[in-house]
Order: C-alpha cells, then sequence, then structure tokens
C-alpha cells in the first residue's frame, strides 16, 4: 500500500491556502454527485462543469450540481479536472487536453485503470492520479445524482508513484473532503480485482434480464417478479454505453471470471441434475460464507 507522507500533506495545506477551483468533465451519476459533495469541501471556490450532452448541462444547472457550465478550454484552466466519463471518453480526453498548468491535478473515475494509465499522454503523467471510486447506483444522468454517493465509500488510488507528490495529495485531501476511504493498488491488481466484484455481476445481470426478456412476456414479469429477481436484475438498468466500454478495456479480466463462474453454474447444474442434494447442500452452505467476510 502506498501512503502520501504528512509532511507531503503538510505541503499541500500550506499551498493550497487559496481558493482552488474544480472542473469537471461529464455530469452525470458520478459527476453531478461529486459536484454536490464539492460543496462542503473547504479549499473548493467554484465548480465548473462541461458535458458533450447540452440536455445535461442544462439539468446539471437546473438541479445546481455545479456553480457554471464551461467549455472544454475553460476547464483546462481549472486547479482540479475530473474525469467522470466513460472509461474510452477518459482517454480521448486525456489526449485532447492542451498544455496544462504544472501545479494542475488531474482525477479519473474509471472503473478499468490498467489502459487508462498506460494512456496518459507522458507530458501529464505527473498531473495524472487514477482513481475509481467504489460507489455507484444502477441510474444515470443528471437527476440521478445525489450528494452522499461518495459517503463512507472506499476510493482506490492505482499507480500513484507515478503521480506528482502534489497531485497525489491533492487527490487525497479531496477524497478525504467527501468522507471517501482511501486504498491504493497497482492498476493491474486493481482490474483483476474489479473483475470479480463488479463487473462480472453486470455481466451476470445482463445476461439474467435478457433471459427472462427471451422466455417470458412483460405482464408475467412484472406480475410474478419478487425481491430476489428485481436485486439481481437491477444491475441490467445501467448505462450500455458505459459497460460496452468497461468490458472492452477490461475484457481478458472479464472473460476469465465469466469462465470461472460457469465452471460453478456448470457444477450446480449437474449436482440438480443428478439429484446430488447432500452435495449442493455443501455448496450453497460454502456460499454463505461469503457474507460472513462481506
Amino acid at each position: 500500500m502506498i501512503k502520501v507522507s504528512t509532511a507531503t500533506m503538510l505541503k499541500f495545506l500550506n499551498s493550497r491556502r487559496h481558493i482552488m477551483k474544480v472542473g469537471i468533465i461529464g455530469l452525470g451519476l458520478m459527476g453531478g454527485s461529486l459536484g454536490l459533495a464539492l460543496k462542503n469541501v473547504s479549499f473548493i471556490d467554484e465548480v465548473l462543469g462541461f458535458d458533450l450532452n447540452s440536455h445535461h448541462q442544462n439539468e446539471a444547472l437546473d438541479l445546481e450540481l455545479v456553480d457554471k457550465i464551461v467549455d472544454f478550454d475553460a476547464i483546462e484552466k481549472a486547479d482540479i479536472i475530473i474525469l467522470t466519463i466513460p472509461v474510452e471518453g477518459i482517454i480521448s480526453s486525456l489526449k485532447a487536453f492542451g498544455p496544462i498548468k504544472e501545479t494542475t491535478t488531474i482525477i479519473d473515475f474509471g472503473s478499468t485503470k490498467a489502459k487508462i494509465v498506460s494512456a496518459v499522454p507522458p507530458a501529464l503523467r505527473k498531473n495524472f492520479v487514477a482513481a475509481h471510486p467504489m460507489t455507484g447506483t444502477e441510474k444515470f444522468g443528471p437527476t440521478a445524482a445525489f450528494a452522499s454517493l461518495y459517503t463512507n465509500k472506499v476510493v482506490v488510488l492505482c499507480d500513484l508513484e507515478d503521480s506528482g507528490e502534489s497531485q497525489a495529495a491533492t487527490a487525497y485531501k479531496l477524497f478525504e473532503e467527501i468522507n471517501m476511504r482511501v486504498v491504493t493498488m497497482n492498476s493491474i491488481e486493481h482490474d483483476k480485482h474489479v473483475a470479480y466484484i463488479s463487473h462480472l455481476p453486470h455481466a451476470l445481470s445482463f445476461a439474467l434480464a435478457n433471459t427472462v426478456l427471451s422466455h417470458e412476456d412483460t405482464k408475467s414479469i412484472l406480475n410474478l417478479a419478487a425481491g430476489g429477481f428485481k436485486d439481481m436484475s437491477r444491475l441490467a438498468k445501467s448505462s450500455p454505453h458505459m459497460w460496452e466500454d468497461v468490458f472492452k478495456q477490461n475484457s481478458n479480466n472479464v472473460i476469465e471470471t465469466i469462465e470461472i463462474f460457469e465452471e460453478e453454474l456448470q457444477k450446480l447444474k449437474k449436482q440438480i441434475k443428478n439429484q446430488e442434494w447432500d452435495e449442493l447442500n455443501k455448496e450453497m452452505k460454502n456460499a454463505n460464507h461469503l457474507h460472513e467476510i462481506l
């Protein structure tokens, strides 16, 4: 685990007595919720917003998620730039940046990390902090935003040794101010872990929803669907555009986790088919242990 030293944090606090501007690229659930959360951060003076979707821009202003809508060039001049857009868009935005101040901190919120980190232009690497807030809902767009989305959640910072000291300290301080718990790890390790705990569950939820839709009419689903199905299919309401990009960037790890899941499902299928009830019961009891760990 990588930690920012006390001396570095004190240097940050001393150097940031002036008020800072934050620019958020992407004004959906993640960006909009961040804008609301930053209203209570002592060293943030103004939150600027940019989104390619003009409707999202208008909604973000109406909902007071940001203080002002600006163009991409104005975002580049902010003290902290935060990218809360689909992972492919993060890479495109990083490549589109012009000259950035040496003191600027750029933070991405992508749910994959290795490919994003490898795509950062060398001139921006010290400015850049790779982050993944482990939070979200199945809803998207500015109207889905709420101020407590990040409260008491974990944020993973990756490959922090390649970020500038002041940028790392800025990221630490910002996430602590919005009441997040900071964890650090290697970007490759991160992508393997999230394939199991985030990407696989989303893949299964999409597959479950399509399985039911292919065999039941809508009326049957509405009449019979109870808590179990609703809980498992909830993630299938997530943004297809966002998740297409995630599966694309982390495809090898996602495929590996799906194959491991398929082995477990085949084992379950075999036990039911062959009426191996004792073995089935042992497997289910073993699965019960997961929530003793969580």
